[in-house]
């Protein structure tokens, strides 16, 4: 089990019921958000079949779409589409996911 992957599984699904808040706001966002957490772990189940120089790109890749859900959800909260409840409750495992990047992305 790759535990970066199974945790940005994770964060999908505790996305569904936010994002469906932010839809109903801005359809735009609401795209980019899902988008952006959709390709966090796309790269990581990618890239972990990868070697060398080719598998840290797909990590520098999710953890940039890692960076993206943030600041969606960090907009989201601004507009006043989600509470600051609902960014905390997705943060904490997406916080972890971030951090196992950051490893990941280490040379």
């Amino acid at each position: 089990m790759f535990d970066a992957l199974e945790m940005s599984l994770r964060v999908l699904e505790r996305l569904g019921s936010v994002e469906q808040k932010i839809r109903r706001q801005s359809v735009s966002l609401g795209k980019q958000l899902s988008d952006a957490a959709e390709s966090v772990s796309l790269n990581l189940g990618e890239g972990r079949l990868r070697r060398d120089g080719d598998q840290r790109r797909h990590w520098q890749m999710a953890a940039g779409s890692a960076s993206e859900v943030t600041t969606a959800l960090r907009i989201a909260v601004v507009r006043r589409y989600i509470t600051r409840e609902d960014f905390a409750a997705i943060d904490a495992d997406l916080d972890r996911v971030r951090a196992m990047l950051y490893r990941l992305t280490r040379p």
